[in-house]
């Protein structure tokens, strides 16, 4: 009966636009939400098939929501260095435990280090790779090799000296058998800072050497502490340029560090074969020759404690120690899907994967079609008050409409009635 029809129309467009307010009130209310994507209302007609050309059964209308998942919101600056967020394709991998639990996926950024030194964001872990301080991927970039992201994994820096840059004039005008000495800092793999002294000596016609004293603690120079073996044989150009070393490389090892520290093998730069960039040999023009040294730069750091962790464009987590040391200890991982809407969305702005959207594909910032992160930042809710708010006035006029049908079918449910009595 067409009345019965046009009941029932009118009662599922009550339903359907029931829902699409709540759809639009879930959007108003996470007009602030880091990492939060509108759902839209999609209307379908439904068509009964009883109608033709001389009569008709109304249907009615279904409603469902769809997300848009894939939508850009706008990325703002924040003052939190932990914060992140993604400009492009893709979503953070986290999961509910540091180790183990579910994976989840999200686009909310506002991570935050909690007691134990994780990234963690209401409960959830950020997932990385483990870098070396180069900020390359130790293993492969997979799943399996993926680690939630503990900032207190290299809690402490220290490094050893491996190679030391000398710039000095040893005066051609020296006495065979004359020697000088000078001295450098070497570091051991534990940190300490050490002294070790350079005695130059000149052995003959543009002919030095150069020898190397037991380090000895910078706090403590009359103690030694560790042992150094290696003389460096030096030959100088007619033009007082470098002419040869003598082992090439020339280096210096260091045994038998008394705090334990492991054997240091020092590389010393003394300058290029036929160039001034290092050891040079000028007359000093002076009564009493000396050796004028200009630089003496060597690598390696003390001890140093964590003191700060950011996060940079690239995804690469730094850490940064009191010494001055930044190394990078992880890199983001960013997943892709085939189809991102037709993710399962939960909530704290959590998606998990399913047979619509395909598995995830990891990928690092920027690469292969995925995003780029950007730190110190956070996506912002996709949500426009203004076209919500013109949603909401369209979804009250039909709703108001349609409770006016279902008046009118009332009142002619009563003229029906009362022409039988």
């Amino acid at each position: 009966m067409s009345l019965t029809g046009a009941l029932s129309s009118a009662i599922s467009a009550l339903s359907a636009q029931s829902q699409s307010l709540s759809m639009i009130s879930d959007n108003i209310a996470n007009s602030d939400t880091t990492g939060y994507k509108t759902t839209s209302a999609m209307f379908d007609a439904l068509v009964t098939a009883s109608s033709n050309t001389t009569s008709y059964a109304s249907g009615g209308v279904t409603v469902s929501g769809r997300s848009n998942i894939t939508q850009q919101g706008l990325l703002a600056a924040t003052s939190n260095a932990t914060d992140v967020a993604i400009q492009g394709s893709g979503f953070f991998v986290v999961t509910s435990a540091a180790t183990g639990g579910i994976t989840s996926y999200t686009r909310n950024g506002a991570f935050t280090i909690n007691n134990a030194g994780y990234l963690e964001n209401n409960g959830s872990y950020l997932e990385g790779w483990r870098t070396d301080a180069d900020g390359n991927v130790v293993g492969s970039e997979s799943a399996s090799n993926l680690s939630a992201i503990n900032t207190q994994i290299a809690s402490t820096s220290g490094s050893a000296t491996t190679k030391t840059t000398i710039a000095a004039n040893l005066p051609s005008d020296a006495a065979t058998g004359d020697t000088y000495t000078s001295s450098m800092t070497v570091y051991d793999s534990l940190g300490a800072a050490n002294t070790m002294q350079v005695t130059w000596t000149k052995t003959g016609t543009n002919a030095w050497s150069a020898s190397f004293a037991n380090p000895t603690s910078s706090s403590d120079t009359t103690t030694a502490t560790g042992t150094a073996s290696g003389t460096i044989d030096i030959t100088f150009n007619s033009d007082g340029s470098l002419a040869s070393t003598s082992p090439d490389p020339a280096t210096v090892s260091i045994t038998g560090w008394t705090d334990g520290a492991a054997d240091s093998t020092v590389t010393m730069a003394l300058g290029t074969v036929g160039g001034t960039d290092g050891l040079t040999q000028y007359a000093s023009g002076e009564t009493t020759p000396d050796v004028n040294v200009t630089s003496i730069d060597s690598d390696g750091l003390s001890y140093g404690k964590l003191s700060s962790i950011s996060i940079g464009k690239s995804g690469v987590v730094d850490a940064t120690y009191s010494n001055g040391e930044t190394i990078a200890i992880y890199k983001i991982a960013v997943a892709t899907f085939a189809d991102p809407n037709g993710l399962a969305a939960a909530s704290d702005g959590l998606y998990s994967a399913t047979v619509a959207s395909g598995n995830a594909a990891l990928q690092a910032s920027g690469e292969n079609g995925a995003g780029t992160i950007y730190g110190s930042e956070l996506e912002s809710s996709t949500t426009d008050t203004s076209s919500q708010f013109s949603s909401m006035i369209s979804a009250q006029q039909a709703y108001s409409a349609a409770s006016q049908v279902i008046s009118t079918v009332n009142k002619m449910y009563d003229t029906l009635i009362s022409a039988m009595r």
